[in-house]
């Protein structure tokens, strides 16, 4: 869905991001809608889009937004995986264990 109004930055940054999406698992035509969104919303930011909404312009960037998605984990293992290792090494204790305790208990054996 490459549009007239785009730039060469702009056309690359939707390809990148559609083939992102489709790497995902998203199908071709969900992936074009929020690649074309994500683009539009960009250039709505950084003023290139003739008309923007308010929420366009004062809204969190795209690209930060990815951060909390749930697609985006933070690195490290989950409590509940840390707590299945250290099940597995037989650590006394670990069901009072929060995820810090687990973590150094668990470093701690290897």
């Amino acid at each position: 869905m490459p549009q007239q109004a785009w730039n060469a930055k702009r056309e690359r940054q939707y390809e990148h991001i559609k083939e992102s999406e489709r790497k995902q698992g998203r199908s071709t035509k969900r992936a074009k809608e929020i690649a074309a969104r994500t683009v539009n919303k960009e250039r709505a930011r950084s003023g290139e889009a003739e008309e923007s909404s308010r929420t366009s312009q004062r809204d969190m960037s795209s690209s930060r937004r990815g951060l909390r998605s749930g697609t985006n984990r933070p690195r490290g293992r989950t409590k509940e995986q840390l707590y299945n290792e250290a099940k597995r090494m037989n650590i006394r204790g670990r069901s009072r264990m929060n995820k810090q305790q687990l973590q150094r208990a668990v470093d701690g054996r290897k």
